[in-house]
């Protein structure tokens, strides 16, 4: 037998996550075995188990794949701009809008997917994330707010929580009926709106991302 190159390995590897991601869409990460994978990819359950320890790997590795090229500003310890904040919000919404397979395994992630026994771990890292991005937003609604001769309008954590509830509210409407609205421009609109709403400058969303 010829001994297998990198090339080959990743060929393999790639072929297991193309498989999982269209079956997860299909059937949802329950319903789909390992063995429904291997047999998709043409390949075998131990093809599997040498690239991915478990199922969750499995998971973890597509979405990690579809989301590694979002753009957006690392995150970062210190406060950052309320505009920065936004610019990734709405470059988000536009990469998912845009990009089918990006656009597909977030579908996965929010409606075809069970979060309990051995995606437990995938949850907690999803949570971890979440929480980052809302640490995140509250920090640079805070430095917003101070930054502003007036009162701040509400309490920053508070603020954070609702923006961040607009736009998961935008995407797991659309992801369920992408014909009812333009999830880029709505979600343009929301954001800036919001913004105004709290007395600060929507010039971050005029700009296309």
């Amino acid at each position: 037998m010829a001994r297998r190159t990198k090339a080959d390995a990743q060929i393999t590897r790639s072929a297991l996550l193309d498989a999982a991601e269209l079956l997860f869409d299909e059937r949802g990460v329950s319903r789909t075995s390992l063995a429904d994978i291997a047999q998709a990819a043409g390949t075998t359950r131990g093809a599997i188990y040498w690239h991915f320890a478990d199922k969750a790997a499995l998971f973890d590795a597509m979405v990690e794949r579809a989301t590694a090229a979002l753009v957006g500003a690392p995150l970062a310890d210190e406060a950052p701009d309320i505009a920065e904040v936004c610019r990734g919000l709405l470059a988000g919404l536009t990469g998912i809008a845009t990009r089918p397979h990006l656009r597909r395994v977030m579908r996965i992630a929010i409606h075809r997917v069970e979060y309990v026994g051995e995606l437990g771990g995938a949850q907690a890292r999803h949570l971890s994330s979440h929480r980052e991005w809302m640490a995140r937003s509250e920090r640079a609604l805070a430095k917003a707010f101070a930054q502003q001769a007036r009162p701040a309008p509400m309490d920053s954590a508070l603020a954070a929580t609702g923006l961040q509830a607009l736009v998961e509210g935008l995407l797991q409407s659309w992801l369920l009926d992408p014909d009812a609205f333009d999830l880029e421009e709505t979600g343009r609109a929301c954001i800036a709106n919001w913004l105004r709403g709290l007395g600060l400058d929507d010039q971050a969303c005029a700009a296309r991302v």
